[in-house]
This record gives structure tokens, sequence and C-alpha cells, in this order.
């Protein structure tokens, strides 16, 4: 995406150069039109729920007001309006007046509940922000999280906060210009790729336009200009193309509606920008629509138009037969039109027209019972099959950063159709493996999955499919076959890749708690020490606690993983008793040198003298295992260097400071650590190298990060250990991440 140099215009220089994001509400924008908006959808609906919520909100808003200058009711109520004229019904309406008074004003939820309903409750409930003082940086994508989780219960929570996210992006303007570009780029990434996705036209192609505008504002105004220059002259253009297509509709005996398809900015900045194509070559194509009565008619316009006009090779898709992901149904072509110009056409029906302007609206609109008020279950949940799909990830996505990623991942792929062996069609993103296709299938047909053929030909499990692939997998019949951590490396759809990880980190779970507590017996019983009395739950519980895991089960779990070391267990175990038990009796462990008491958990003894403050360099960060070098210092106690740190060249010129040091950790002792990832930079890295750090349990005290010119990332992690064993595990975690080739130690070696 180009990027403007230039500081942003002056509010004034915005009005001038766009000045749709300024708008305010009309005075007819009030809550007679609504009502009877309303009621030209749903004649018998209950239209008092309505002005019950008005009053309520118009009473909770009183004395807010907007940056714009006006009262603040007139945004839910500019949001209750764009949502009837997308033919919600009236709780939605009501919902959608009250949706800022929990977390604007000082009117509860529970009372909300008690006023208006559960139903209406928990619609206001999902588009109601967290608390950014209790999340953090956190918050948004909790919220979103939150919206999502909501969405899957009732589509109309979405349909909500597009239309609050429509009317705020109308009065951008007003805000201060970095707020509106933030929530520009959020729109962009976020909220009009949902809207895309679940066919509401209508609402993304504004979102795009309006968020563009905010972005880039000089582009926008130079695109609107360049559009508004050759519009005469290919308005003609179009009105000879609607004659033809219109003589043609007569001969046929077809009712329909020819119509020219209007131009979107933003749509005609990414071609430019984003393709590389120049703007006459764009607006040279001039696009048709035309709607007509039946699919049948469908067919019989689109043998007119081709028997009239030559057809481009490639450029017929059959949406009515195999519908997009969002519902859409449309027969697209592209012809040469007269004088040799491209002319793009669209044929669907009227109810079709409907179902891709408004997309799930329209379900809502048709579907809504009045006695209820709620949808055919059945026929929203075979629709928005996606929603329940994508809240099901979320579910399996711990980290925020990860979320946010894998949503705009999931909402913005392009995706592929391919086939089943009965001819059922499975979506999937561009790039998708058979892999990807066993687990869009079922979660137990991925985890056993084998082998795979396309088109009837055995091809390798990392092949690429195509649309229109016919796709059959073959799974193994062993109860115990389960997927292979290689099928990281090539699985493109968020599913598959969460099912993966979950099947090695919670199928296996009871068989690493048995490893793990294997594993602590054998290292007790070859250590001498009474098994009966150390492993008590009570004791467990605690060490379970104090290496940060919810309960003894997790703490077997990560012995076994690999993510503990089975001695440092142990000894936190042994210390423990230690100090609860030291009225019972010596506990019978082996006799080994007696440590004297220190001043801090450093890890590191000096010799003869037993009490000094010790500190371990930051300029080296030395770890137990490292050969160590003590230093003398003024006032600060005995300084700890690696052997082979550039700075202990200078400290040797000073040789009677010199002191002898050794390692003797406790189970208190903490060292730091510092790394560094290099990898090819790609979207999503950074939250890959965390997430798996904080998986082993590491505590990153800081992080930085650098990307070349040669897209070559570099990050560096400086975190906390107690227990250095397994830092080499922690390493090729790392290192096995997709993009990673190479981590190390660093040390000023």
């Amino acid at each position: 995406m180009a990027e403007i140099t230039s500081s942003a215009p002056p509010p004034s220089s915005l009005r001038r150069l766009v000045p749709r994001i300024f708008s305010r509400a009309a005075r007819r924008d009030d809550v007679d039109k609504l009502l009877r908006t309303v009621r030209t959808h749903h004649p018998k609906g209950d239209l008092a729920i309505i002005e019950r919520a008005y009053a309520v909100a118009d009473k909770a808003h009183d004395g807010q007001k907007r940056q714009s200058g006006e009262p603040y009711i007139t945004h839910p109520l500019a949001v209750a309006q764009i949502l009837a004229e997308l033919g919600l019904g009236p709780k939605a309406i009501a919902a959608a007046l009250l949706h800022d008074t929990v977390e604007d004003t000082g009117y509860p939820l529970d009372e909300l509940a008690a006023d208006f309903g559960d139903e209406v409750a928990m619609l206001v409930d999902g588009v109601t922000k967290l608390d950014k003082v209790k999340y953090g940086d956190s918050a948004q994508a909790e919220t979103v999280r939150k919206m999502i989780v909501a969405m899957s219960k009732d589509i109309r929570v979405l349909l909500i906060k597009l239309a609050d996210r429509l009317h705020n992006a109308r009065t951008w303007g007003f805000v201060p210009p970095h707020k509106a570009a933030k929530k520009a780029t959020e729109t962009l990434e976020i909220y009009a790729p949902l809207a895309h996705r679940l066919g509401i036209q209508a609402i993304k192609s504004e979102l795009e336009d309006l968020s563009f505008a905010v972005m880039h504002p000089k582009l926008y105004a130079e695109i609107d200009s360049l559009v508004k220059q050759r519009t005469p002259q290919r308005e003609q253009y179009v009105q000879n193309v609607i004659d033809a297509v219109d003589a043609d509709l007569r001969e046929l005996r077809v009712r329909g509606r020819v119509m020219g398809r209007p131009k979107q900015l933003y749509s005609v900045y990414q071609k430019m920008v984003v393709r590389g194509r120049e703007f006459d070559d764009i607006y040279d194509l001039i696009g048709i629509r035309i709607l007509v009565g039946t699919v049948r008619d469908c067919y019989a316009v689109l043998g007119a138009i081709h028997a009239r006009w030559t057809p481009l090779p490639g450029r017929f898709k059959d949406y009515i037969a195999t519908p997009k992901f969002n519902l859409y149904q449309s027969l697209h072509t592209t012809v040469i039109g007269p004088g040799g110009r491209t002319v793009e056409i669209q044929i669907r029906t009227h109810e079709m027209h409907q179902q891709a302007e408004f997309g799930v609206a329209a379900h809502w609109k048709y579907k809504e019972r009045m006695a209820g008020g709620k949808a055919d279950a059945k026929a929203v949940d075979a629709d928005m099959a996606w929603i329940a799909h994508i809240s099901d990830w979320q579910a399996e996505t711990a980290d925020p950063g990860e979320f946010l990623d894998s949503l705009r991942f999931e909402i913005g792929a392009k995706e592929v159709y391919v086939f089943t062996p009965k001819g059922r069609v499975v979506g999937l993103p561009t790039g998708a493996t058979p892999v990807d296709f066993a687990y869009a299938v079922h979660t137990e047909i991925g985890h056993r999955t084998m082998g795979a053929k396309v088109n009837g030909r055995l091809v390798p499990l990392e092949s690429t499919l195509q649309s229109g692939d016919v796709v059959e997998v073959f799974t193994s019949k062993n109860p115990d076959a389960g997927p292979s951590q290689d099928w990281l490396g090539f699985v493109k759809s968020t599913r598959a890749r969460n099912k993966i990880r979950g099947w090695f980190t919670k199928e296996r779970r009871e068989e690493a708690i048995e490893q793990g507590k294997d594993s602590i017996a054998r290292a007790m019983r070859r250590q001498n020490l009474p098994l009966q009395r150390l492993m008590n739950q009570d004791s467990f519980t605690e060490v379970a606690r104090l290496f940060h895991y919810e309960d003894v089960s997790a703490l077997y779990a990560a012995v076994g993983e690999g993510h503990v070391s089975t001695q440092s267990v142990i000894e936190k175990v042994t210390a423990l008793v230690n100090v609860e038990e030291t009225n019972t009796g010596p506990i019978d462990i082996p006799v080994g040198r007696s440590r004297a008491p220190r001043g801090g958990d450093s890890g590191v003894l000096v010799r003869g003298a037993p009490d000094i403050l010790v500190k371990l360099a930051k300029c080296c960060t030395p770890v137990p295992g490292d050969e160590i070098v003590g230093f003398v210092t003024r006032g600060s106690g005995v300084s700890v260097h690696r052997g082979d740190c550039t700075n202990v060249k200078a400290l040797k010129e000073e040789p009677d400071r010199l002191i002898d040091v050794e390692w003797a950790p406790t189970t208190k002792s903490v060292f730091l650590v510092q790394i560094q990832v290099e990898a090819l930079d790609r979207s999503g890295l950074l939250s890959d190298v965390t997430r798996v750090l904080s998986e082993h349990h590491v505590n990153i005290l800081s992080a930085t990060v650098s990307t070349t010119n040669d897209r070559l990332a570099l990050s560096k992690f400086v975190f906390e250990m107690g227990d250095t064993v397994h830092l080499d595990r922690v390493l090729n975690a790392v290192r096995r991440i997709d993009a990673v080739y190479d981590v190390y130690r660093v040390t000023s070696s």
C-alpha cells in the first residue's frame, strides 16, 4: 500500500478534500423515521420496545456530547437507522439504541436485562468494549474476541458492531487525525473483511472508502476527481450497452432490470497501487448488472449476451452453481463490447441481489419469527457455518496477538474451492493442502490422515490444491494414529494448525503425566530419597505453584514433555519438605558438600567468604556450567563474569581484585539468559517466537527486534531462568518455528 510522506492535512483541508467524514446527523434522522423504516420491514413487529429503548438511551446519554458537538443520542439513533434499513427486527434495533449505555453511562447490564430481557442484554453485552485499565494492551484483542464469541451465538452482535463502526467512520473528520488513522487501519484489517465475509457489500464498500479517505486523503480526492472527470463519457457508453441488453431481454421475453455498476474508489486505488494498473485501464472497464426473476432467466440472458458480444476466455464464473463462502450467488462474464471496450457483466436474481448487498442481514429480514423474535435456527446455522468455525478456533488461541494475526488471516485470505468425492464443496485458504482439507472435513479425519488423492492421482500431503480439484484422503485404522509435527510447516488454515497443536498438547497429556511421574520417581530412587515422604500431594502442589502451573498434573506433564527438568523439581521438593519438617528429624538425603548461607540467590559462592554479596554480570550473563571469574568491586560485593567475557581482559590488569568463585545454585537461584533469533521476516513471526517461549514458561524481561533491507529479522530476548538444564530444549523449540534459520545464546564473546 502506498505511503503518503507529507503530514496529514489540517481539519479544514480535510473537510475540503473528504467532506464525507464530516457528516452530521440530519434532523430527519429522528425516532419517527426509525419507526417508519422498521414498520416497512416488520409490519407486525413490537415497536413499543424501540420507543422504550430510545427513552432510556436518551435519558442515560443526557448531557453527553459527540466530538462533532452533537448530542450523543444522535449516534445510537443513526446506528439503529442503519440496521433498520438492513431489515433487522425490533429487538436488534432496541439493542442498537442501547449499545453504548452500559459502557458509557451508569446504566448497568443487569438492570438493562430486567428492563428489556436477556436477548437484548446479550446483544448489548456482545458489543461492549472491555476495560482497558484491567486488560491493558490486550484490551482491543480481547474485545474483538468477546465479539467473536457473542456473534457465534447471535450474528446480530456483529451487525450492530458494523453499523456502529460505519456511523463512527462517517464522523472521523471530528476525531484527532492520529486516532482516526488508527481506527481506519483497524477497520480495513478487521471490520471491512468481516462485512465482506458475511456478504454485506453495502457496509463493506463504504467502510473501505471512508478508511481510505482518512488514511490517504489526497489520493482519495485525486481519484475522486479523476472519476468525476470521466463520468459523462462513461455514462453515455454505459447507456448504449444497457439499451442493447434491454433489447435482448425484450426478444427473450424476460422481465429484468439493467443498470450500471458504480465504481468504488478504494477498489480503484487497490488496482492502481497494489496491482500496478493505470487509471485509464481500470476505468475503461465498464460494469453492468442485470437483475431477473428466476435462475432459468439468468442462464437465458447469459446465452443472449454471449451471442451478441464475444466473451473473453477464462473470465466466466458461475457462482450460482457454486456460491462463494459468504453465500454470494451470481453469473460473472466479461465480453468485448461496442467499440472494442471490455465490459464486465453480472447476472443474478432479485433475491441474489439482496443477498449480495445485505448478506446475512437479508436472512434476518426474512427469517425472523415475530412470536419469539428469533431466527430459524437450522437455516442460520447452515448459513453461518463459518461463524461456528471461527469461534471454534479462537477458543484454542490463548495469546491475544496471535488471535488477532489469525483473525486477519482468516477473514482476509482468498479461498480455493475443492470437492469431496461425493461432490460437496469445501472452501480452503489459497495454498491449502490435503491436510487442510482433511481437517476441514472433520478433526478426527485430519488426525488420522496418511495419504491423499487429487483428481484420482496419489499426491504428497504437502501438495497445493487448486479450485475445482476433487480430493480424497486415506486415514489410518490405528486408533492411536496422530498428526506429524512436520505438518505445521505446510498447513495454511488456522483450523488445521490449531488442531495439530492441540493434539500434541492435549491428546498426549496423560502419557506426559505418567512419563513425568515415572521420571521423578526413578530419579528419587537413584538418589536414595524417601519416596513416601517426598511424593505427597501437598508438597508437590506447592512446587507446582512455584513453577507457575495450575495443578500437580500440569507439573508432571511439563516434566514428561521436557519443559522442566526432573532434578529441579526434586530440589524444590526436598528444600520445601526440609523447611516444613525441621522438627520431625532429618531427611534421608545423601550427604554432600555443605552450603553456608550466603547473601543472595545468585547461585555462586565465593571460596572462603560465603557471606559476601555476589552479583552476576549483565555484560555476559553467566549461567551454571559456564567457566566464571570473580572480581571484587568497590562497595558492590563480587561481580561474576564468564571466563571469556571481553571485560575480563581489563579486569586482569588488577589481579589482586580477582577472586575464586564456584557455582552453587539453589532452588531460589534465577539466571539471566540472552538469545538471538535469526529468521526470514514474515507476518506473525514475533507472535510465534513469544508464544513458543511462553509455552516453555520463560519469563521475558526485554526484547529488541529489527529487520534489514534484505528482509532478515533479528530478535534478541533477555529472560529469566531458574533451571538452565532445559535451555537447549527452548532453543530447539524456537529453531523449529517456520522461517527461523538460527537461534543461539548471546555472550560477550
